[in-house]
């Protein structure tokens, strides 16, 4: 009986834990996706930087143009372009 009583924090700890995990599920695959696809826009723009100058693009790479890139794809990278052309007139 002394076993059990020792035992049950760990037991009510654990199912609590498991209650949680489930509950956040959905807003955490959510995060791990937002910050993948932020990943792969900040290697975007890092290669991008190399060849840039080339091109005549030159946007910063940083976190917040690489999360407006990884969130909204192709139309984001249009967005960042003309605010980059709007804010160096």
């Amino acid at each position: 009986m002394e076993s059990l009583l020792n035992a049950l924090p760990w037991i009510v700890g654990g199912l609590v834990l498991v209650a949680v995990l489930a509950a956040l599920r959905k807003p955490l695959q959510w995060l791990v996706r937002v910050l993948a696809r932020t990943g792969v826009g900040l290697a975007v723009l890092w290669c991008l930087s190399g060849v840039g100058g080339v091109l005549g693009v030159n946007l910063g790479v940083n976190l917040l143009n690489a999360l407006v890139l990884g969130v909204l794809g192709a139309p984001g990278f249009g967005l960042l372009l003309l605010m980059n052309w709007a804010l160096a007139v």
